[in-house]
């Protein structure tokens, strides 16, 4: 991290092997992602990315899909262990939401945003306790990719080539080198990895 006493800021998403995060139907075509995002890998991968998070950051579209969903696993007996703690976590826990449209928060705990993203975590990073998780928001995390404001990435990269959609890394980023800390093979062929930024 830049600063010692700098709150750790992470960021988590899937990615085919090609480097992108939607497939070529646009930004709603996740259907190459789905057979791996249930795994036990992957599972585990998602508590991994919240057990040390006291923030979510999201932007919309996230936000307004994760309503409809994911109150719903908090409440259900039948979810998967690790499914329900993190909605759980989700709904409870303190959340920043990047938007120019909305004028009323989607959920309780939420705050509204219309800002540069790397100015809003800047000021979230310096107040508080705890890891400051961009949840699989992709135009956030690449907003603090190009400001080299992420410590730490959670990666699951799924056997698939996508050949068009949008991609994580695009060209221009700042130099930066990461260390690998964690890395799993699943049963379908998904690589959970986790790297942390060295600085």
């Amino acid at each position: 991290m830049t600063d010692s006493t700098a709150r750790r800021v992470t960021a988590n998403l899937v990615l085919s092997l090609d480097g992108r995060y939607n497939g070529p139907g646009g930004a709603a075509d996740f259907g190459a992602f789905v057979p791996y995002v249930t795994t036990e890998v992957a599972r585990d991968q998602l508590t991994r990315t919240w057990e040390n998070a006291t923030t979510a950051v999201l932007g919309r579209v996230n936000a307004e899909g994760f309503l409809g969903f994911w109150p719903t696993v908090a409440d259900s007996e039948e979810a998967d262990p690790r499914d329900r703690g993190y909605a759980k976590w989700l709904v409870h826990t303190d959340k920043v939401v990047f938007s120019t449209t909305l004028t009323e928060a989607p959920w309780e705990r939420t705050r509204l945003v219309n800002a540069p993203a790397a100015d809003v975590v800047v000021d979230l990073s310096s107040t508080g306790e705890g890891d400051i998780l961009v949840n699989s928001s992709a135009s956030v995390i690449k907003a603090l990719l190009s400001a080299d404001l992420l410590d730490r990435l959670y990666l699951i990269v799924v056997p698939e080539v996508l050949g068009g959609g949008q991609r994580l890394f695009e060209d221009g980023l700042p130099d930066s080198h990461w260390e690998l800390t964690h890395h799993e093979v699943g049963e379908l062929g998904e690589t959970a990895l986790v790297y942390d930024r060295v600085r």
